[in-house]
């Protein structure tokens, strides 16, 4: 990574981290001072090509393009960034406001809480600040405290006008600030702004009380694509800590390459169209079966899914898109024992295991067990937004009504890295599910974690957030109960390993497990031993699901609480649940483990019950 004054690169970062925790627009700091990464016009070098047709399909139709390319990130170079040989990503510095380490020259009293607060334009070579009384050079660190709006538009503070608001007098003789420290905790009620004046002081903690009157309205600059990159924004300005959590929250969408159920059916019927041609309905579709050569061809598919098959043919422009999660259920859930990938070079390989290995029964309600040797995730970022995150949807679709910072000044291409790894994928009976849905104890439960969604959407009046509903809670939980089991025995960290939920009515239900690895073909296999005793595993979550050590209080949490604040929770809090958010799909909400297991609390809405 190269900086724009600088002939050496001043930092390195992962391509991996460069479409998760810092992809342009990120604040970062480098070894000798902060930035903020620049867009996708300004990374330069060679990039490799990533083929995931399904991928760019969905990332085109969401970003209003007619195509978008999927490549992986340029790797570091080294020497002058003007050689076009040179490869690596620029930034910018950001923010241009500085503090700096060593008191001013005043009183022994004054130097302990007081400092410059100083332009880019005041300092001189080296980053270094002449104090104008002392004539001593002082060194300077970036400011921490920046302004930035939801839609990800961010600027330095103006500090003259934070003081001064619409009086320019000092900002025109160029009159010193100072920031002071009054205490020891950092607290906002501690930092004081003041202006050498002598007239005008003002606490930062006059931010939570004025909120968006104090930085006024936002500008809509866009300084990572350029530093005359403006746009129209309605929105007030907000205090961002540059080092807090909720200053970059990147907006990635991911699929799992794996060969589609509609593709083999596809290549079934055109293999025997001749037959199908004239069928008018599944009726037709049966008596054609009947001959030898269709039959052949026809071989474990359904005549409902043959049908489907001719029309998508005969009307392909009609053929709705499927979701993410929808094409990727319908191949896991049509692995047998005998079908699979066992090309050495293939990017899917998985077989179901007997279940005779694995029927107990606690595993009554789960039909299908399944095993990936190997599998392909690709992962692309597609924009960002800062102070409220902007998740999937339960089906992985990323919601294209919301506003999502740009970027690149025109997008042709978007960063992505690939994953090999294996997994585990458990199938649950979609009987089991809707029986288990009637039951009234998981009505009743299903309505308090609405009222929790509900508390939750009134504060996030802009969010298009919908209720996942109670199968999908189930599932969730259930994964990350798994996941806390899996690791203590597969020898794989929890962080490492993810989780994908389908909660598919119309198609199915379960929870894939997976692990990969963007450096290597694959993983050690841990998943896969684990895989073959997943009904010890599954008891061991369950059991682990059952008591925690946050109960009774975890248990009896109401997510509707307005004293807790979580909302999105049932029971559920770090001593059970929750989990590496690296590893949840769902940032660790949507989560109650009441769904999934008898606790404390004895509510009876569990869907393992036989144990």
């Amino acid at each position: 990574m190269t900086t724009q004054k600088r002939k050496r690169p001043q930092g390195q970062l992962r391509q991996g981290q460069l479409i998760t925790t810092f992809g342009p627009g990120a604040m970062t700091d480098l070894p000798e001072r902060s930035v903020l990464i620049a867009g996708l016009d300004e990374w330069v070098g060679d990039r490799d090509l990533i083929s995931e047709p399904r991928l760019s399909a969905k990332i085109a139709n969401l970003l209003h393009v007619p195509s978008v390319r999927l490549e992986t990130p340029p790797s570091a170079g080294d020497g002058d960034i003007n050689d076009p040989r040179v490869t690596g990503v620029r930034v910018y510095r950001f923010p241009e406001w500085f503090v700096t380490q060593d008191p001013p020259g005043n009183s022994q009293d004054e130097s302990r809480r007081s400092r410059y607060l100083i332009n880019v334009r005041a300092l001189s070579r080296g980053n270094v600040f002449e104090d104008p009384e002392t004539r001593k050079k002082l060194k300077v660190v970036p400011v921490r405290f920046v302004r930035a709006c939801r839609y990800g538009h961010i600027g330095d503070i103006d500090w003259y006008f934070f003081l001064h608001e619409n009086d320019n007098t000092c900002r025109n003789q160029g009159r010193p600030l100072f920031m002071d420290e009054r205490g020891t905790s950092g607290d906002l009620s501690e930092i004081w702004i003041r202006c050498s004046c002598g007239k005008a002081e003002r606490s930062m903690a006059q931010i939570a009380i004025q909120k968006a009157e104090v930085f006024g309205r936002c500008d809509g600059a866009r300084p990572w694509l350029g530093p005359a990159m403006k746009e129209s924004c309605q929105e007030m300005n907000r205090l961002l800590v540059r080092t807090a959590s909720n200053a970059y929250f990147p907006q990635s969408m991911s699929v799992i390459s794996l060969p589609e159920r509609s593709e083999s059916v596809r290549n079934a019927v055109s293999a025997v169209w001749d037959f199908l041609e004239t069928a008018e309905d599944e009726a037709d579709v049966a008596k054609e079966r009947k001959k030898t050569k269709v039959r052949e061809a026809l071989s474990g598919i359904t005549d409902a899914e043959v049908w489907a098959g001719i029309q998508a043919r005969r009307n392909p422009q009609q053929v709705q898109d499927k979701s993410v999660k929808s094409a990727e259920l319908e191949t896991l859930i049509s692995v047998s024992e005998e079908i699979g990938d066992d090309r050495p070079e293939g990017i899917f390989y998985a077989r179901a295991l007997p279940r005779t290995e694995w029927n107990q029964p606690w595993m009554n309600g789960i039909e299908k067990v399944i095993l990936i040797q190997r599998l392909r995730e690709v992962m692309a970022l597609v924009g960002f937004t800062r102070f409220e995150a902007a998740a999937p949807d339960t089906e992985g679709e990323l919601d294209m009504g919301v506003r999502r910072a740009e970027l690149a000044r025109d997008v042709t291409w978007v960063p992505s890295i690939e994953n090999r790894g294996e997994g585990i994928f458990i199938q649950f009976s979609r009987q089991s599910i809707e029986a288990w849905l009637q039951r009234p104890a998981v009505a009743q439960r299903a309505v308090q974690l609405r009222r929790g969604f509900d508390a939750w959407k009134a504060e996030h009046s802009s969010s298009s957030r919908q209720f996942a509903g109670p199968a999908y809670i189930m599932l969730h939980s259930f994964a990350h109960l798994l996941i806390t089991t899996i690791a203590l025995e597969c020898g794989y960290p929890a962080s490492s390993i993810r989780e994908r939920i389908y909660a598919l009515q119309n198609i199915g239900y379960g929870i894939l497990l997976y692990t990969g690895s963007s450096d290597s073909e694959g993983t050690l296999g841990g998943m896969i031993e684990v895989g073959r005793r997943i009904a010890s595993t599954i008891r061991s979550a369950i059991d682990l699901g059952t008591l925690c050590s946050n109960d009774p209080v975890c248990s009896q949490h109401l997510p509707e609480s307005p004293h807790e604040r979580r909302f999105l929770l049932g029971a559920a809090c770090h001593g059970c649940l929750l989990v590496a958010e690296t590893s949840c799909e769902q940032q660790n909400d949507l989560l109650d483990r009441s769904l999934v297991v008898r606790t404390a609390q004895g509510q009876q809405a569990e869907f393992f019950m036989e144990l």
